[in-house]
């Protein structure tokens, strides 16, 4: 008797698997979608005296346009975020180019020293720059013994400058972390092929380590960037009048100025800037390539 056989069980080519993105899709959706589609239906709201009116207006939007000093702040913050993002990569690189030719053990001891400053609080770390900058402060001291200087500055805080210090420190891992993974994907043969070819060294980092390692570079860029154009605490502490930067003005619109439709539309307004910064990228490089490497 012939064995009947069955027929082989066609495997489904559809690409998209809900049951597996089910959990994440909801998590996007609540957690994302839903407060981020508030937000936008809050800005066309009307503020009172008494609270928000669900008025469908442009009033905040057109506060935007006769009030021009929240576009001023917010051109203001992404300069701010720019020059943060590129020096923080101008000393992340290096350092992430050295650690390069390390031993497993020691890049693992690198990484631990790189990152043990997270085990203390944000706010913690940027109170620390007090003692150094202050007008009693390890600087002022030291330049007053030297005998630099007849009185303590006042020059060392509350300014733009100390706002740039204090976010390059803060992250600074953000960046190093994706270049030095980026670098450790790198294929060495392709090093050594650029040196049999009678390539320099400095010639071989031009053509092929920093084009192979720019998805990384730019994943840190995106990461650094991001965080930048919404840092609330180094601009409220060490920023002063001239250091304040658009997130330092949106929680006050929810808080004493009472004007939670205004609000809506700077967070809004800080989003669609980021999304429009991170797309620009996006499009010269794809994303995919930037953050899987692939």
């Amino acid at each position: 008797m012939t064995a009947i056989r069955s027929a082989p069980r066609q495997q489904s080519t559809n690409p998209w698997p809900p049951r597996k993105l089910l959990p994440g899709l909801l998590w996007v959706v609540f957690f994302l979608m839903v407060p981020l589609s508030s937000l936008f239906v809050m800005t066309f709201w009307r503020s009172t005296l008494s609270g928000m009116e669900p008025d469908w207006t442009l009033a905040s939007y057109t506060t935007l346009v006769t009030q021009p000093v929240y576009l001023q702040l917010l051109f203001k913050s992404t300069r701010i975020a720019l020059s943060v993002t590129g020096l923080t990569l101008l000393f992340a690189y290096p350092f992430a180019y050295w650690s390069m030719n390390k031993t497993a053990r020691q890049k693992v001891m690198l990484m631990f020293l790189i990152l043990i400053p997270f085990w203390t609080s944000y706010l913690v770390r940027t109170y620390a720059w007090f003692p150094l900058l202050g007008n009693t402060g390890l600087f002022n001291l030291v330049l007053l013994k030297l005998g630099l200087i007849s009185q303590p500055l006042d020059i060392f805080l509350f300014n733009e400058g100390t706002v740039h210090l204090a976010m390059v420190y803060v992250y600074l891992p953000f960046a190093i972390v994706p270049i030095s993974l980026s670098l450790d994907r790198l294929d060495r043969t392709l090093l050594d092929a650029a040196a049999d070819l009678g390539a320099p060294p400095w010639k071989g980092f031009v053509r092929v380590t920093l084009p192979l390692s720019l998805p990384g570079v730019l994943a840190g860029a995106i990461i650094v960037f991001i965080l930048s154009v919404g840092a609330f605490v180094a601009p409220a502490l060490l920023g002063g009048a001239s250091g304040v930067m658009i997130a330092n003005v949106i929680p006050d619109m929810f808080g004493a100025g009472m004007n939670w439709p205004l609000g809506s539309t700077l967070s809004f307004l800080v989003m669609v800037t980021t999304i429009f910064w991170i797309w620009l990228i996006g499009s010269r490089v794809g994303l995919r390539e930037i953050f899987v490497g692939k």
